[in-house]
């Protein structure tokens, strides 16, 4: 079984489908914890104190803990190392869930292949620095683009250039604001994001 560490900077809205998830052991929840694809989330880590995740009903249910950025200001490796430390003994795999702090360092190394982000657009396209959340959505928008979609991929040194372990796409209509749009992608972020778990973990 895959133990998951969730990294989260707001309201950590991934959280629970990936916590239902867990429990029924499968996606459809018609496999027991024992039979494959099954993962656990073990740990949600919130690099900012007022995250509302933090806050949230589901925050009972499972351990989480907060790495205050704002005393890492132009340490973006020690905060990264801060991670590791807590990680590295409850997590086989971390996942970044909304999660805007960039990593740095040894976490890359140690944990290679094993960190996956989502992110609000079928990249290449409206990735990189500052692209993030309605930013993406308005971008998008914008271009005139048909179609958009979210990305799940492996992290590595630079932002969002990470290979892509699964997509998935939604139409974009004539009259789409960047508002109907963040609905439209958070509605399939959380399915996609779990096929993504248990195909890394050899069961997809």
């Amino acid at each position: 079984m895959l133990r998951v560490g969730v990294c989260i900077s707001g309201q950590g809205s991934l959280v629970p489908p990936l916590l239902h998830a867990a429990q029924e052991g499968t996606q459809e929840g018609k496999q027991k914890e024992t039979e494959k694809g099954a993962f656990k989330v073990n740990c949600v880590i919130a690099d900012r104190p007022y995250a509302p995740g933090l806050s949230s009903e589901w925050a009972s249910s499972v351990e989480t803990m907060c790495i205050d950025r704002r005393f890492h200001q132009g340490k973006p490796e020690d905060l990264s190392d801060t991670l590791l430390n807590i990680l590295r003994p409850r997590a086989d795999v971390i996942v970044l869930a909304g999660f805007l702090s960039i990593l740095q360092g040894s976490i890359l190394e140690e944990y290679k292949g094993r960190i996956l982000n989502i992110h609000p657009s079928l990249l290449p396209k409206f990735g990189g620095k500052g692209m993030y959340g309605i930013h993406v959505h308005r971008a998008v928008v914008s271009s005139g683009e048909q179609e958009s979609g979210c990305t799940v991929h492996h992290v590595t040194p630079g932002i969002d250039t990470g290979t892509v372990i699964l997509q998935q796409k939604v139409s974009l209509s004539t009259d789409e604001t960047p508002e109907s749009l963040r609905h439209k992608i958070h509605q399939i972020e959380a399915p996609t994001l779990i096929s993504a778990l248990h195909k890394i973990g050899g069961y997809g």
